[in-house]
C-alpha cells in the first residue's frame, strides 16, 4: 500500500460519526449471496460502524466483527452490543485455525495488505469456507449521480477490487454478482455521506468547505428539500472458496526409552530440560519455587 493510501485508510476515525449516519447499508439479497441463506459462523473484517454487521445479525448468523479503528469500533459496539468484536486488522486475525465458515469484508478489502491478509483469511476458514467482499458503488449512469461523482471524486483503485484474490493460491475461482438498491438521502445525510469519504476527510479545511458548497448546490438543484432524494447504488459482490489444503499433521508423541531412543535410553528429540534442577536447593523461604526460566 502506498503512503497516500495509508493516509486515506487511517482517516476514518476522525469522521466515524458521519460514517455511521451517512453510509448506506446493503440489500438483503446481496447479503444472502455473500454468506448464504442458512445461519453460519461469520467473521467480518473491517466492520466499520456495523452497516453490514447489522444485516448479518438480522439474518441469523453468528458474527465476530473486527475493526482496527477504535473510534469506528466504539460506534459498532454501541450499535450492536451483543456482537463479539475486537480491535484488530485483517493481517493478524485473533481467531483459531479452521474456525469460520465465511469471512466477509464490506467496503474495505482494498485497504488490506493482500500478501499478509489472504493467508490469514485462508487460515481461519474451515475446509470449503468462503471469503466474500462487497462494495457499494454509485450508479453513475444517471446524470445527477455522474455530476455528484465529478464533485466528490471516484475511487479509481477499485477498478479490479478482487484481483488479488483471483490470483492467490489460497483461493479457487472467484464468482461475481451485483444487486441494485437505493439510499434515501436528504440535505444532512448526503453531507455525512460525503464527509465520510477518505478522499474528503484528508482535504484541507478550505478545500473541504468548497466541496461541500458544490455538493449542496447540486442537491438544491436536484433534491426535493425535506423529502430528500434516492441515490442509486450497485452492490458489487465477490466470493471465492478457500483452496483445499492438507490437514495439519498431529504433534508426535515420543516416549523416553522406547523405539528411537539413544544409547542411554533417552529420546534424541528431547531437550535437556528434564536434567535441570526443578526445585530450589537450600531455599530458606519457599522450597517449592520453580527456578527454570523458559525464556
Amino acid at each position: 500500500m502506498t503512503e497516500d493510501l495509508q493516509r486515506h485508510a487511517r482517516s476514518f476515525g476522525a469522521v466515524a460519526d458521519a460514517y455511521d449516519r451517512g453510509r448506506p447499508s446493503y440489500p438483503v439479497e446481496a447479503v444472502a449471496w455473500l454468506v448464504g441463506s442458512e445461519p453460519v459462523t461469520v467473521l467480518e473484517l473491517g466492520a466499520g460502524t456495523g452497516q453490514l454487521t447489522a444485516r448479518l445479525v438480522a439474518a441469523g448468523h453468528e458474527v465476530y466483527a473486527t475493526e482496527p479503528d477504535e473510534a469506528m469500533l466504539a460506534l459498532l459496539r454501541r450499535n450492536l452490543p451483543d456482537v463479539q468484536s475486537s480491535a484488530s486488522g485483517a493481517e493478524e486475525i485473533p481467531l483459531p485455525d479452521r474456525s469460520i465458515d465465511v469471512v466477509v469484508a464490506a467496503q474495505c478489502f482494498h485497504w488490506f495488505d493482500p500478501a499478509v491478509a489472504l493467508p490469514e483469511i485462508a487460515r481461519v476458514l474451515k475446509p470449503g469456507g468462503v471469503f466474500a467482499a462487497v462494495w457499494n458503488r454509485r450508479d453513475e449512469r444517471i446524470p445527477w449521480v455522474r455530476k455528484l461523482g465529478r464533485i466528490i471524486g471516484t475511487q479509481e483503485h477499485l477498478a479490479e477490487p478482487f484481483a488479488a484474490v483471483a490470483d492467490a493460491a489460497e483461493f479457487a475461482t472467484v464468482d461475481e454478482a451485483s444487486f441494485k438498491h437505493w439510499q434515501v438521502v436528504d440535505r444532512r445525510s448526503i453531507q455525512d455521506l460525503v464527509l465520510s469519504r477518505s478522499n474528503i476527510s484528508v482535504m484541507s479545511d478550505g478545500e473541504r468547505e468548497r466541496t461541500l458548497a458544490d455538493l449542496l448546490a447540486l442537491y438544491d438543484d436536484y433534491g426535493r428539500g425535506m423529502d430528500g432524494m434516492q441515490l442509486p447504488y450497485v452492490a458489487a459482490c465477490y466470493r471465492a472458496v478457500v483452496a483445499d489444503r492438507p490437514e495439519p499433521a498431529p504433534e508426535p508423541i515420543l516416549e523416553s526409552g522406547g523405539e528411537g531412543a539413544g544409547a542411554e535410553g533417552e529420546d534424541p528429540m528431547d531437550d535437556s530440560a528434564h536434567t535441570l534442577p526443578r526445585i530450589a536447593a537450600g531455599a530458606d523461604d519457599d522450597t517449592g519455587t520453580l527456578l527454570i526460566d523458559f525464556r
